[in-house]
């Protein structure tokens, strides 16, 4: 396979995952338009991205394993399909519980994105180009992030709010066709030992485990950002939208270059420690200590203080995240791998669930101030639960069975 192939599938990953970010923001940068609109509260509002939460939870527990029954392309055009399809909808919701089935239809669809993507560089790449690889595509994230508050702002100013949610969907759609249209899988010599057949071996593995408690640590801290950082400055500073749209894409922007920084420090510390496993954990550890920078937000007097704070935890969470994604291909072989990091990103979903009912709680009840300094303390927890992972997945590959 030639490296011009690699690439193209790689930017399939990372536009999936852009048009994903823009899918999930459009509600998250209209939110202080729509909820004076319906006068919905912060708990409200904090329901509705739980409403997201849960089904982005239940669904990767199931979209790992879709994946790797049916592959990488027809998993993939499923999981785009049906949350193009939800975002759609978007445009026929009015008030909360509208807001909130709408919601649950897309977190049904996107949980698919990051296990498709994981398993798409398993299969094209090799150890050594994987945490950089997982970079670029989860870059994508963060590009859509940056583009949404601008582009969304534009479009809900000049066509109407709606309209923002019907090009955003059908933009999925043009992803899906291409898709179809030009996607092949990549040539084995030989097939991969299977683990993904014996699912249930999967479950006694100790790696698995403390590996989805670390995402249910971690991802809850991305997921505040995304959905509540229009809020914060509407709230704190009294920004309107078009403040919002000129603004709120500058951690997103901070945060595309920590995927990038991320891949790339990892060959120095490969060269220096040797084992691409231990260099992927230091790297985990030193980036998460820039996510702690939100403890210093209650100090904040001023916006531009508060966006540089969180604009350094967002390139902290990315350069940890293009480590962090490519850890389970390190440990399991590529038929697991969706499995895997789907069955993970439940953990991720219970926890940012979790952690969004809570912000709403204090938010609405204390101040943005008191949630940034819960989210940045989280990561350190996370770090220590990657950093203390067992070295190996606890099974035998070729016999699908715990090792002793």
């Amino acid at each position: 396979m030639t490296q011009r192939t690699k690439w193209l599938v790689l930017g399939f990953a990372f536009s999936a995952t852009f048009i994903n970010y823009l899918d999930r923001q459009t509600l998250s940068v209209l939110a202080p338009v729509l909820l004076l609109q319906y006068h919905i509260s912060a708990e409200s509002y904090s329901r509705i991205v739980s409403a997201f939460m849960l089904a982005y939870t239940i669904s990767n527990g199931i979209s790992g394993r879709m994946l790797d029954r049916l592959g990488t392309k027809a998993g993939y055009a499923i999981a785009i399909a049906l949350w193009s399809g939800a975002e759609l909808l978007h445009a026929l919701a009015k008030g909360a519980f509208g807001f909130g089935i709408v919601r649950f239809l897309l977190g049904v669809g996107e949980a698919g994105n990051y296990p498709a993507g994981v398993k798409l560089i398993a299969e094209w790449f090799p150890a050594k180009d994987r945490s950089l690889s997982a970079g670029v595509f989860n870059s994508g994230a963060s590009i859509g992030a940056i583009i949404a508050p601008p582009l969304l702002a534009w479009i809900a100013l000049t066509a109407g709010v709606r309209a923002a949610f019907v090009v955003v969907g059908l933009l999925g759609f043009l992803w899906l066709g291409l898709w179809l249209l030009v996607y092949r899988r990549p040539p084995q010599d030989t097939p991969p030992p299977s683990l993904s057949t014996r699912g249930s071996h999967l479950f006694r593995s100790k790696f698995l485990w403390q590996f989805t408690l670390s995402k249910a640590f971690s991802d809850p801290v991305w997921y505040f950002y995304t959905f509540w950082f229009p809020q914060y400055l509407r709230a704190d500073f009294s920004f309107t939208l078009q403040q919002i749209g000129e603004t709120a894409w500058i951690p997103f922007f901070t945060a595309a270059i920590g995927n990038v920084v991320g891949g790339l420090f990892f060959f120095p510390l490969l060269t220096a420690c040797g084992s691409p496993q231990k260099a992927r954990r230091i790297g985990v550890i030193l980036f998460s200590l820039a996510m702690m920078s939100t403890v210093f937000i209650p100090a904040c007097r001023s916006p531009r203080s508060g966006i540089a704070l969180v604009s350094l935890a967002t390139f902290g969470y990315s350069a940890s995240l293009a480590n962090l994604l490519a850890l389970p291909a390190d440990v399991y072989p590529q038929d697991a791998v969706a499995s895997v990091w789907g069955f993970a990103s439940v953990g991720s979903g219970f926890g940012g669930m979790l952690f969004a009912l809570l912000t709403g709680w204090i938010v609405q009840r204390y101040s943005f101030s008191t949630a940034f300094v819960l989210f940045g303390l989280l990561p350190l927890v996370a770090a220590i639960l990657v950093w203390f992972l067992p070295s190996h997945s606890g099974i035998n590959v070729a016999e699908g069975a715990p090792v002793a």
